[in-house]
């Protein structure tokens, strides 16, 4: 069965990965946020700022990354041609056991805390900006789904977009994002329908976060959905992860399986070109986490 002989998938191909849990100190705030001051960082080979948060009358510092060359240079490796060979099969692989989560509980609740962090290290923050900054055309209308106070794109994309929407679960993070133009929150595990008209956005990006759907044909259809003729929808994964909201069939997989699987939402979801994956895992300094593309555009 394919998904059991996911288990074989990608042996040697990439480097080893294993998920690990973060685990950060944060205070729980209500509601109301903004970005009261900006302090950007002047140190060599530093690219960062410091912003000072204020939500609902408390301060918080929260360090963004900055484009800057820091000496990390973002090779792009092509793993399509090889990783989906093999013809899907006929029907879904996945059971519904592949989506249970070891906390079953209302994810409003999970998210409902504020974290002003980054989910992947710098490296993969610098790799997935690159990569943004060579595949999205100015003046493109952008969507970015499970969002929060960062989107890791260029700096300049608010000035070159058409449009920058996007839906997340906490709606503090998303005030603090001072890239997007407009935003929806939104818990796809309850209602992956997307508040937006068919066919308006030209890319659809998604970052770390399509472990945590249970219902991911549903959001690739929604994705599908609000896309243009020729849109693309981008989706980055490293191999982190919050253990306990992780569907099942994640947690033990490598990488190339991770890969695999989103391909997999491509192909049954339906109305994509064939899914095409790519390693782009930074090298130089401060370049731990791996990071892996996977994208197809509507047809």
């Amino acid at each position: 069965m394919f998904f059991a002989a996911l288990t074989n998938v990608g042996v040697g191909l990439v480097r080893s990965s294993s998920p690990s849990t973060h685990r950060h100190a944060v205070r729980t705030w209500a509601r109301g946020a903004q970005v009261v001051q900006r302090t950007r960082v002047a140190m060599s080979g530093t690219g960062f700022v410091d912003d000072e948060l204020e939500i609902m009358g408390e301060k918080v510092v929260a360090r963004r990354y900055v484009e800057a060359d820091v000496g990390m240079t973002f090779p792009k490796k092509a793993l399509h041609d090889e990783l989906f060979a093999r013809a899907w099969p006929d029907d879904y692989p996945f059971p519904p056991e592949a989506f249970r989560r070891q906390d079953e509980q209302d994810d409003s609740s999970f998210y409902g805390t504020p974290r002003p962090v980054y989910h992947i290290d710098e490296g993969a923050v610098r790799a997935l900006t690159n990569y943004y900054k060579e595949n999205i055309d100015e003046g493109s209308a952008v969507l970015d789904l499970c969002s929060s106070w960062v989107s890791h794109y260029p700096e300049d994309f608010p000035d070159k977009m058409e449009r920058i929407s996007a839906t997340g679960m906490n709606a503090l993070e998303l005030q603090c994002n001072k890239q997007l133009t407009d935003y929806e929150p939104k818990n796809l595990n309850i209602d992956p329908k997307l508040p937006y008209d068919d066919g308006y956005f030209d890319v659809v990006t998604c970052v770390v976060s399509v472990d945590y759907l249970i219902h991911p044909l549903e959001v690739f259809r929604e994705a599908q959905r609000v896309l243009r003729p020729g849109g693309k929808f981008i989706l980055s994964q490293s191999n982190r992860c919050f253990q306990t909201k992780a569907i099942a069939m994640w947690l033990g997989m490598s990488d190339l399986q991770h890969c695999l699987v989103i391909g997999a939402y491509f192909h049954y979801s339906g109305g994509w070109s064939p899914a095409r994956a790519f390693d782009v895992s930074p090298t130089g300094p401060k370049t731990n986490d791996p990071l892996f593309v996977v994208e197809a555009t509507k047809l």
